[in-house]
């Protein structure tokens, strides 16, 4: 999606692109993850006005090209018990509050806006400026609305392999594509041709996650939902509060020794999206584990007050997050004209349309 973005915006900025892709389709983390355009729980200053400017350019995306799935769906994050009501209420005090559309709404507001939510709660973090695209045809309907242009190629099936001269590469077929620019989106692909141009040292890591597919659920679920589980992994949270919580209720231990958190989307054929694990030590497991996935049933079914349908799909996926917290993203020249963009962590649908538009206003395009 990141590689995506960026060829979007130079197309539409008059630039003829070439863009080349590993795998015959996408089949990384920008298929495996829950299409959120997630703002609340960001970071404040730069990661959460990347984030605002990126659902900005997603409204726009989607208004043009509808198969993106992009709809305004906004996200409750549900909670019970005084410590977790003390961080939603943290979340609402917050200076930019009002910027991501935070309310906090008692369990009478919260099922007029989502009465799919039967399950007992305390109150819910509303976030309206949260949203959600379709990940399995997304990146699909972008690259076919840019199909259209007779500037755009797309080449699957090839590997970059080589940095040929300036500002040229050499794929795996052997052939050269020379370039006023080159821009390397290589995902969760740290090794080879990265690491010869980036060093080692690459401030990168790649996290492991867990997911789930439900079959349809036989009604909306109108916004997106999460636990509080997501107070503690997302940085909006973050202060006096969050620690009470976690002295006070620390997490279940499946959920702690995973590092879990649920989120729930409900995807255009009713089906929900549910997950999901962490999990940052290598080497990673090859196999996906049970006791996550019963976990996060568990907690969706207490949330909705009836059972999950029929789990469908499980998977797993990495992704690549930069280790520097106060980056959104790693953006590094590697070579008189080839920059490196990777390591947007979780953020990477959410983020990928300012990402590119930041890269391409940096590179004056």
């Amino acid at each position: 999606m990141v590689g995506t973005m960026h060829a979007w915006q130079a197309v539409e900025r008059g630039h003829e692109v070439v863009q080349i892709e590993r795998e015959t389709e996408a089949r990384g983390a920008s298929l495996r993850n829950f299409g959120l355009i997630w703002v609340g729980g960001r970071a404040g200053g730069e990661e959460v006005e990347t984030a605002l400017r990126a659902r900005e350019l997603w409204e726009e995306i989607g208004r043009r090209v509808p198969a993106v799935g992009f709809r305004a769906n906004g996200s409750l994050t549900v909670v019970r018990g005084p410590h977790e009501l003390a961080v939603a209420e943290a979340a609402v005090a917050r200076e930019d509050s009002a910027a991501r559309g935070c309310k906090l709404l008692a369990p009478a507001e919260t099922r007029a806006l989502n009465p799919a939510l039967r399950g007992d709660f305390t109150a819910a973090l509303y976030c309206e400026r949260d949203a959600a695209v379709e990940p399995r045809t997304a990146q699909l309907a972008l690259r076919a609305e840019l199909s259209k242009s007779p500037r755009y190629t797309f080449l699957s099936g090839r590997e970059v392999r080589e940095v040929v001269g300036e500002h040229a590469v050499r794929d795996d077929h052997g052939d050269v594509h020379p370039a006023d620019a080159v821009i390397l989106c290589t995902g969760a692909w740290l090794g080879g041709l990265v690491r010869e141009l980036a060093g080692p040292r690459l401030p990168v890591r790649r996290v492991r996650l867990q997911m789930m597919q439900t079959d349809p659920l036989g009604e909306p679920l109108p916004t997106s939902v999460a636990d509080a589980d997501s107070f503690r992994y997302y940085p909006a949270y973050r202060g006096p509060a969050l620690d009470q919580l976690a002295t006070h209720q620390p997490q279940l231990p499946t959920a702690a020794a995973h590092a879990m958190q649920l989120l729930m989307v409900q995807r255009a054929d009713g089906g929900l999206t549910i997950g999901d694990t962490h999990e940052y030590e290598h080497p990673f497991a090859f196999d996906t584990v049970e006791d996550p996935y019963d976990h996060l049933a568990e907690v969706a079914e207490s949330l909705l007050g009836r059972p999950l349908p029929k789990i469908r799909r499980r998977w797993a996926g990495v992704y690549a997050q930069c280790t520097d917290p106060a980056r959104v993203v790693l953006r590094q020249q590697v070579r008189d004209g080839v920059w490196l963009v990777t390591g947007p962590g979780g953020r990477g649908m959410t983020c990928s349309p300012a990402i590119a538009e930041t890269t391409a206003n940096e590179l004056d395009w």
